[in-house]
């Protein structure tokens, strides 16, 4: 079985959580994962990159000189994409429809076997829930230096997704503002994970009101 390690905020081990190996099994295809990491990118971008052909420059239509005469080359006017404040040749233009479809099981996979890999190679922690009356960004980065044996790595902290009461706000306010001006580390609820954050991560650390959440996307009961 898998052992995941669990720390307070002081950075001092306190215990583990057993994973079973048989929700470690499930695996996705590289090429799947890649296709899903590959369309949540370009479902980011807005595509409204747009530069001015020659048909929308806005300059007088007359001929900058004379068709013959004088040994130049010929020329229409200078909306002409070789004179300066011409058209654009092949540029950016806005798309239409350009979001890719994710299938809902490719991506389930993906997340799994995400997840799973990191847990075998010992890169998930929890945090013990800890309620901060203030942030305390000292505090997070003393945190983070004793349980990575001071190497700056990308870390994706991972919480519960409503309050204790069923408050839809999120209830770890001052953890998420504690976080704000540390480099590389990042929060997000459990159910809004995504494999481009895991791919780009590399270690989680899930809060313990969070665990079960975070367990059951493995199929944890």
């Amino acid at each position: 079985m898998a052992t995941l390690k669990k720390f307070d905020l002081t950075g001092k081990e306190i215990g583990s959580v057993q994973v079973d190996d048989a929700l470690l099994e499930l695996s996705a295809h590289p090429q799947s994962i890649k296709d899903y990491i590959v369309a949540i990118r370009n479902n980011a971008r807005q595509w409204s990159a747009s530069t001015k052909v020659r048909k929308e420059i806005n300059r007088t239509g007359r001929k900058p000189h004379p068709q013959k005469g004088q040994g130049r080359s010929r020329q229409g006017d200078l909306a002409a994409p070789q004179y300066k404040g011409g058209g654009i040749v092949f540029g950016p233009r806005p798309k239409f429809d350009i979001h890719v479809r994710i299938n809902k099981k490719e991506r389930r996979a993906a997340i799994r076997t995400l997840i799973a890999e990191k847990i075998k190679a010992n890169q998930v922690y929890i945090l013990q829930k800890t309620e901060m009356d203030a942030p305390k960004t000292k505090l997070m980065n003393a945190f983070l230096h004793k349980i990575m044996d001071g190497k700056s790595r990308r870390i994706l902290f991972l919480g519960e997704s409503k309050g204790v009461d069923g408050e839809m706000e999120n209830p770890n306010q001052n953890l998420v503002k504690s976080l704000r001006n540390i480099p590389k580390k990042e929060y997000a609820p459990v159910p809004q994970i995504n494999g481009y954050e895991l791919a780009r991560c590399q270690d989680l650390v899930v809060l313990e009101t969070a665990l079960d959440e975070f367990l059951s996307i493995l199929g944890a009961s």
